[in-house]
């Protein structure tokens, strides 16, 4: 097994020739661990689709290889892909993609009888995943009779209900108002860390920085800068260390999001410190 679910080595994507080749993604490279959350900005026509789209499986790149738990998935013929995809992936879309003839339900346990599960089993197992999103009321309903915070919390579930590798979530928070957003980011932080799942968002909203432990800047195709994020001891939030407050303690370096974290972190670190150790 490796320590690393995702790893992009040197990746390029080329459309056209000639004259009229444009590179959308050029020479990009990264890794994603177990649990890990990464978030990929940039402004529009920056590669960013393109990118996770190939991360996806759904595109090959021209250069470059990408594997996916140690296997090139970018080198496996189109035959083995539809499974992989399926299995090993959860897809997350701006615009929910649920399918508006079926409930809630129905939506989520679809994908699990796909993957080869028995209809009573994918049922069970679907309104299990809906209660603990918080939906164990709405299971019969239509997408139509759910409000947008709700289709996205039904377009988790149907990601995870075949226990994917990794999560893909493309503009998750575009349709949905900024504070149901970052709430519904934050669950899905949860989840990815309580189930040692690995996620990949690409957005455009700065406002959902605090619930990735890596952002990247993707323009032009490649990637132009990466923001470095601690985590608050004192309330758990991400950070970033070059806005974030400051204190050096015993040789160690704590950052925190607010001026009232860091004093009441200095007012007593060792309960802090001894509160994460015991956390590993």
């Amino acid at each position: 097994m490796t320590d690393t679910t995702l790893n992009v080595d040197h990746v390029t994507k080329r459309y056209g020739s000639s004259s009229t080749e444009v590179t959308a993604v050029k020479d990009v490279s990264l890794s994603v661990k177990p649990g890990e959350i990464v978030l990929i900005m940039g402004p529009s026509g920056s590669g960013k689709t393109t990118l996770l789209s190939m991360l996806g499986a759904l595109l090959k790149p021209t250069e470059g290889e990408i594997h996916l738990n140690g296997t090139i998935i970018s080198a496996l013929s189109e035959k083995h892909l539809p499974d992989i995809r399926l299995k090993q992936f959860g897809f997350i879309f701006q615009d929910f993609n649920l399918l508006s003839a079926l409930t809630a339900l129905e939506n989520v346990s679809i994908v699990a009888e796909l993957a080869g599960m028995k209809g009573v089993a994918a049922r069970k197992k679907s309104a299990e995943l809906l209660a603990d999103l918080g939906l164990a009321g709405r299971l019969n309903f239509l997408p139509e009779k759910l409000s947008g915070g709700e289709k996205q919390r039904v377009a988790i579930a149907r990601a995870l209900i075949n226990n994917p590798t990794l999560i893909l979530a493309d503009e998750p928070t575009a349709n949905l108002d900024s504070k149901i957003g970052h709430e519904i980011m934050r669950l899905l932080r949860q989840i990815a860390k309580e189930q040692n799942r690995s996620v990949v968002i690409v957005s455009h909203d700065q406002r959902i920085k605090d619930i990735a432990d890596h952002v990247l800047w993707l323009e032009d195709g490649q990637f132009k800068e990466i923001v470095s994020m601690a985590i608050d001891p004192v309330c758990g939030m991400s950070v970033e260390r070059e806005k974030a407050f400051h204190l050096s303690l015993n040789g160690m370096d704590y950052y925190f999001c607010a001026k009232g974290c860091r004093d009441e972190f200095a007012a007593d670190a060792e309960k802090y410190q001894q509160t994460n150790e015991a956390s590993f």
